[in-house]
């Protein structure tokens, strides 16, 4: 007969918990880990672009002004490439804030000339800033740093949220393991007491228990991370109907294709495998604590 009883009550509810908080843990992790695949794409492409701004100023052409901006551009080391925004390519960017039925053409719309940047050599912005001012003070040069450094510091937030998440719910964890290393043991405190005091090693004792909730978490782990995998793979398989949806280019915008790939599944796995490991480390270290003071 095993020391510990191998199903009980309270060891299918202890396996529900981990279920849970698997789940939950590898749920948060996984979408920390789209945010972030999707944060480091945008900055990539932002540090690859970078956006002349023109402004229709009065007793200005504004035509004159983008075609000697762009020119200006065009002539400056560290720039592969100008594309120049129509007037009705300025004007639709502005449709889904204003509506499509709304007639710009009184409003004194910005045209936009959009940059494309070399790796080598690097762009001197302040010089062609300068350039710009002076030749052409209509228009303004958009570097991109502001947006950049605000995505850097959202996902080091990103970041810190999802390792607070991870930290909870391993502590939760352990506390649920710990109650119910407490309940087996009150549950078996005659047969731990004659073992220990007729001799039965410590280890021994400590191992049956620790086997035990061992094969629990690995149990609610694998659950867990199968929850959470499948619901990954659900939401990537319908990735390509949200992207028919009125929403759906600002989901796909912000969470990628909702596609994990290979790292992020491996990550939700090595999440599980490390909250079963937590179930029987704990429940090895409070029998210890236990035996310890029989003496």
């Amino acid at each position: 007969m095993p020391l510990v009883p191998a199903d009980s009550i309270a060891g299918r509810a202890l396996v529900t918990v981990i279920v849970i908080m698997t789940f939950l843990a590898s749920f948060v992790t996984g979408i920390g880990v789209l945010l972030h695949d999707a944060s480091r794409e945008w900055t990539e492409s932002i540090s690859r672009e970078m956006t002349i701004q023109v402004r229709p100023l009065p007793n200005r052409d504004i035509e004159t002004d983008v075609q000697k901006a762009a020119s200006i551009a065009q002539a400056t080391a560290g720039v592969s490439g100008v594309r120049i925004f129509s007037k009705r390519d300025s004007e639709r960017l502005l449709e889904p804030w204003l509506g499509s039925d709304l007639d710009l053409g009184e409003l004194p719309v910005p045209r936009l000339i959009v940059l494309e940047l070399a790796r080598t050599p690097k762009l001197d912005v302040s010089r062609l800033k300068l350039r710009l001012k002076d030749l052409t003070p209509a228009a303004s040069l958009d570097d991109h740093r502001l947006w950049m450094e605000r995505l850097s510091a959202m996902v080091r937030s990103l970041v810190v949220v999802v390792a607070i998440i991870l930290a909870l719910v391993l502590t939760a964890v352990g506390l649920a393991v710990t109650f119910a290393t407490r309940g087996a043991m009150a549950g078996n405190k005659a047969i731990l007491e004659v073992l220990h005091f007729v001799g039965a090693a410590d280890q021994f004792i400590a191992r049956e228990f620790q086997h035990h909730f061992l094969r629990l978490g690995f149990r609610g782990a694998c659950i867990g991370v199968a929850f959470a995998s499948a619901t990954f793979f659900v939401f990537e398989g319908l990735s390509n109907w949200w992207r028919q949806s009125p929403g759906g280019d600002q989901i796909e915008i912000l969470f990628g294709a909702f596609a994990l790939g290979p790292g992020g599944y491996a990550i939700i796995l090595a999440i599980g495998a490390s909250i079963a490991m937590l179930t029987g480390l704990v429940s090895r270290i409070i029998v210890f604590r236990h035996l310890r003071g029989l003496d």
